[in-house]
C-alpha cells in the first residue's frame, strides 16, 4: 500500500487497465507516455498526439498524474537505427525485442528509479514470480496464452523485473481486459491492437525500408537451378519464408529461401518441401539468460515467433554467448535476426538470435 509506481501509459487498453488495476490495489501511480517516435511517413501520419489524449484522458479519469518523457534519441539510435541496418544486411530483425530492452526497460526504468520509484508497471501480457526460497525472481508467460508477450521480454534482466508489475498478465484474455476497461469508464475499450511495427504503421516495412535505403534492382533466382525467374528492388525487402510480393506473375506460389544482400539476389523456390524452407537445428548468437546464468543442457520448450507454437527441444549452451536448439522433427526455418526463446515450463528463461542456416545460404 502506497508504494511509488511509475507506470508506462500508452493510451492503449492494456496500459489502461493496468493503471485502473494499480490505483484499486492501493499504489501511488504516476503514469508516463514515453514519446518514441513523433514523424510522420511518406502516406502514414504518426498517431503519438491521438494516444497521448488517450491516455491524458484515463489519467483524469483515474485522478493520476501522467508525465511525458521524450525517448525519442534512444529510440532512434537503439531500435529504429538496429531495424535499419538489420534489414541491410539480409537479416529480419525484431523492434519489439530491442525495444523493450533499451527504452521499457532501459531509458524509462532508469529515470523512473532515479525520480524515487519503488516499482515500475507496464501493461505486457506477462507474469512475475519471486521464488520464495531462493528469493530468484522469475518472468511467467500469462495467464492469456494467445496474448503473452513473453517471447518479447527475452532480453531484459532478473534485477529489473524484480521491481516490475504486470497488472494484466494474470487475467483471462483480451475479451475481459476490454469490459474491465469498459467496466470503469476508461473510454479505450474499443481501440484497436496496435499491430506490426509501431513507427512504420500502415504503409508497411516495405514502404518504410524503401524511403530508408537505396533501392538496388537485383535478380529473383530459382534455389534449385540457378534460373533468373524475376527481378526485385532490393534484397534488404525480402525475409525468409516470404510468399507475398515477389511479383513474379502466373504460376505456382514460392517462397523465399534466403537472401544474399551483398550480391542483391533473393532465391526462392516453388516446392514446400524444399530442404532449404525446413531445418532440424537452430544455432543461436548474442544468448541472454534472464537470470544471468545458463541453464542445464537438456530438453526445454521453444518459441520462434510471438504467439507461435511452444515446441519441445534440445538446447545446448556453446561459448561465446551462443546456443543450439535441436527439434527432434523438422521445423520451418526461422528468418536469420528473430528471435528463439527458451522456456522450463511456465518460465521463460531466456533466448537469443537466429544465424543463417547454412543449408538455406549455401548457394
Amino acid at each position: 500500500m502506497g508504494e511509488k509506481v511509475f507506470l508506462g501509459l500508452s493510451g492503449g487498453v492494456d496500459s489502461a487497465l493496468s493503471a485502473a488495476l494499480l490505483v484499486e490495489q492501493g499504489y501511488d501511480v504516476t503514469a508516463v507516455y514515453m514519446r518514441n517516435w513523433s514523424r510522420d511517413l511518406p502516406g502514414y501520419r504518426c498517431p503519438w498526439a491521438d494516444d497521448l489524449a488517450d491516455a491524458e484522458r484515463v489519467a483524469v479519469t483515474l485522478g493520476i498524474g501522467l508525465e511525458v518523457w521524450d525517448c525519442e534519441e534512444e529510440y532512434q539510435r537503439t531500435v529504429v537505427d538496429y531495424l535499419v541496418d538489420a534489414y541491410a544486411h539480409g537479416l529480419t530483425p525484431n523492434p519489439d525485442v530491442m525495444c523493450n530492452q533499451t527504452v521499457k526497460f532501459g531509458t524509462f526504468a532508469d529515470r523512473a528509479f532515479a525520480r524515487g520509484a519503488d516499482l515500475i508497471a507496464t501493461g505486457h501480457y506477462a507474469r512475475v514470480y519471486q521464488d520464495p526460497a531462493t528469493g530468484a525472481t522469475q518472468l511467467l508467460r500469462a495467464v492469456d496464452e494467445h496474448k503473452d508477450q513473453t517471447y518479447f521480454l527475452w532480453r531484459v534482466g532478473e534485477e529489473a523485473f524484480s521491481r516490475t508489475l504486470f497488472p494484466v498478465g494474470e487475467v483471462r484474455d483480451k475479451a475481459e481486459v476490454r469490459r474491465m476497461c469498459a467496466e470503469r469508464g476508461l473510454g479505450v475499450e474499443s481501440k484497436p491492437d496496435s499491430d506490426g511495427i509501431c513507427f512504420v504503421g500502415p504503409v508497411g516495412i516495405r514502404t518504410f525500408l524503401l524511403d530508408t535505403l537505396e533501392r538496388r534492382a537485383g535478380d529473383i533466382v530459382e534455389w534449385e537451378t540457378g534460373r533468373v525467374l524475376g527481378h526485385h528492388d532490393g534484397a534488404f525487402l525480402f525475409t525468409v519464408g516470404q510468399r507475398k510480393g515477389l511479383d513474379l506473375g502466373g504460376g505456382p506460389a514460392r517462397y523465399v529461401v534466403s537472401t544474399d544482400t551483398e550480391k542483391n539476389v533473393v532465391y526462392v523456390t516453388a516446392n514446400p518441401a524444399c530442404p532449404g524452407l525446413w531445418c532440424t537445428q537452430l544455432d543461436l548468437s548474442d544468448v541472454h539468460w534472464i537470470a544471468g546464468e545458463p541453464p542445464l543442457d537438456g530438453t526445454y520448450l521453444v518459441r520462434t515467433r510471438h504467439t507461435g507454437e511452444l515446441r519441445e527441444a534440445r538446447v545446448e549452451v556453446l561459448d561465446g554467448g551462443r546456443a543450439r536448439v535441436s527439434f527432434p522433427e523438422p521445423v520451418r526455418t526461422v528468418a536469420p535476426g528473430q528471435s528463439a526463446v527458451i522456456y522450463g515450463g511456465l518460465v521463460c528463461l531466456g533466448g537469443g538470435i537466429v544465424e543463417p542456416d547454412p543449408v538455406a545460404y549455401n548457394r
